[in-house]
């Protein structure tokens, strides 16, 4: 069986050492609604986060 990960939305956010807490919070909680979220630095500025949800 297949499985197609759909991305919704997004969005570049300034860095915090804290963000993958979130991250972790939201995808413990929304993974029965098939929500699953992601954390990147962003490639070009080490300042900034790539936050991505993502619907599977």
């Amino acid at each position: 069986m297949e499985s197609k990960i759909e991305i919704l939305s997004t969005v570049t956010v300034t860095y915090q050492a804290d963000l993958y807490k979130v991250v972790d919070a939201l995808n413990r909680t929304l993974k029965h609604d098939n929500l699953m979220f992601g954390l990147a630095l962003d490639k070009e500025d080490p300042e900034k986060a790539v936050f991505t949800i993502y619907k599977t």
